[in-house]
Formats: C-alpha cells, structure tokens, sequence
C-alpha cells in the first residue's frame, strides 16, 4: 500500500504507465479476462446487472484493459450485489449518499476517494469515527461505491477534462494532438467570468493582469500537481493555464515569479471538484445508452467551501 506522499510523487508515473499498458494491450486482453469476457449483447438482454458486471461494461466500452495498479476499486460493498439504480459524483460525501438513499440508487459510481485518503487507506478505520459513521450508513442502506478514476482519465478523449471543453464550448477549438485550446481571444477577466457562469463556480483564483490577452489556454482540471503545472507552462508557453487546485508554495510561486520575470503565463484555479465535476456529469450520458432501463442519476458534490 503506497503511503499519500508516495502516492502524490507517482501519480504521474502512475498514469503513463496506465496509458502505456492499455495502449499496448488493447482491448483484445480485455477479452481474456476472468469475469470480463462476454458476449456483446450480454448486458443489454438482462434485466439485472450486478456491480462487478457494471464495472466490467464500463471498461469494455471505454476500450481500455483492466488496469492492476489503479485505486479504481470497490471502496463499499460487494462486486455480486444487484444494483437498483446508479449515482454519478465527484466525492461520494454524506449528502450524496442520502440523495442516493432517497432515489433508491445502490451504486455510486465516485470519481474521487471516499474515505479522505488519497488510495483509501483503511489504516485509520479504528480510530477515525468518521470513516466508522459513514460504513454504518451505506451498510445500513446496501450501497456500493466504486471509485472511477484512472479508467476515467485513460479513455479517449479523456472523460473528465472533455466535460470542462463541452461546458465551455471548447471542443472545436483544440485540434487533436495539441496540447493547448486555442479560443478566440478574450482578457483574462472575461474568461473567468465565462468560467464561473459556465461551470457554476461562485469564486476563483488568479494571477494576472486581468485585462491581459488570452486566447491560448492550457487546461488541467483536478489535481495533477506542481511538475505538470510547471511542465506545461515550460513547453507550451499558454496565456493561461487553467487548474484545478495546487499546493500555494508551488504552483503559485512559480507563476507569481515567472511572470515577474517576462512570462506571459497567467494562472486560474478552479478548485478540484468544481473543476471535474462536468466530466462524471458527462459520464451519466456517455453509460445511459449502454444500460438501458437503468436509472442513472448525476448528483454533484460541489464546492465544500463557503466563501465569506
């Protein structure tokens, strides 16, 4: 088990050599995977699903194979359970579980940890009274969580940072390959208040002139970290790149000094969940069509701060 610092240096290591096995392996191995291995129209001739079968389809459809180092893993619950209905969120928090609760909905299908750690590490449950309260409601209610991370971030296009473009209306002006989206030009100012309508965030974060030019624009929403933020300013000088969160002694510094030393490059922060949530929005509409008849329901987990 990785401890978190372990976990938060290899996350980039971590996802190219997801990218890597799956390019490699192709959807052919999937095929040949216990439990995997299925007939095309297994699922849409059945009147019920378990969650491992769900999971399953899931990774078929998204062309990938199945990933043995990911913390895309069952956090609650058993993989044989019959789901009544499924839920979409970013964090499966208290409030999301009660909205499931009250839908009838047994599988939460959650793109971040469920229980506060980066991998879920369980090492804590003894003496942490949260993680106790929050296993007592979903074992009372027999509610499933899978985390849908990595696979998430693996497919093609990516699922998550596709649901910030298509909020934004950004997909036509990024052509595939490149790694900046090249809209038409606005001031920095503009563009944070077409952040904020369209992706409904009440407040963000910047460094800039605000009524700077930007036209080219890096997009990393989520939590990809100080060397990627770096790395993408570096290599593709944007007008701003636009995050999900950062550590402040990082990423803020370098763009506050780099700026002050003739780099154009302003910065946004979104925040994390705010800044993915339109990618598991999206994802309700990309496995609807695949599991007919089955209510599938996105519930937002939303800014956990009140800005004063």
């Amino acid at each position: 088990m990785l401890t978190e610092n372990q976990y938060d240096n290899n996350s980039q290591n971590r996802r190219k050599f997801l990218r890597n096995t799956s390019m490699m392996l192709g959807t052919a191995a999937l095929m040949h995977v216990p439990g995997v291995s299925f007939a095309k129209d297994f699922f849409t001739n059945q009147e019920h699903y378990t969650v491992q079968q769900i999971i399953d389809l899931i990774i078929k459809e998204a062309k990938l194979s199945v990933f043995k180092n990911t913390v895309d893993t069952i956090k609650y619950g058993s993989a044989d359970q019959i789901v009544t209905g499924i839920v979409s969120t970013m964090f499966p928090t208290v409030a999301v579980i009660e909205k499931a609760i009250e839908l009838k909905a047994n599988f939460i299908i959650a793109h971040e940890p469920t229980f506060y750690s980066a991998t879920d590490n369980m090492a804590q449950q003894e003496t942490n009274t949260m993680i106790q309260k929050k296993q007592a409601l979903l074992k009372e209610h027999g509610i499933a969580i899978w985390r849908f991370h990595d696979y998430s971030h693996f497919m093609q296009p990516d699922m998550i940072s596709l649901g910030v473009k298509k909020k934004m209306g950004w997909e036509p002006y990024q052509k595939k390959g490149e790694p900046l989206i090249n809209i038409p030009a606005t001031t920095l100012k503009q563009l944070i208040h077409q952040l904020k309508k369209n992706l409904g965030i009440q407040h963000l974060r910047t460094i800039g002139d605000l009524q700077q030019s930007c036209s080219s624009i890096a997009l990393l929403p989520g939590a990809w970290g100080v060397q990627a933020h770096i790395n993408s300013i570096e290599k593709n000088n944007p007008d701003v790149l636009v995050i999900g969160e950062l550590v402040e002694w990082e990423t803020a510094e370098y763009v506050r000094d780099a700026r002050k030393m003739g780099s154009k490059s302003a910065l946004i922060v979104l925040g994390h969940s705010v800044s993915e949530e339109p990618g598991m929005e999206l994802f309700v509409d990309w496995l609807s069509p695949k599991l007919p008849g089955m209510p599938i329901t996105h519930i937002a987990s939303g800014d956990p701060f009140l800005w004063i």
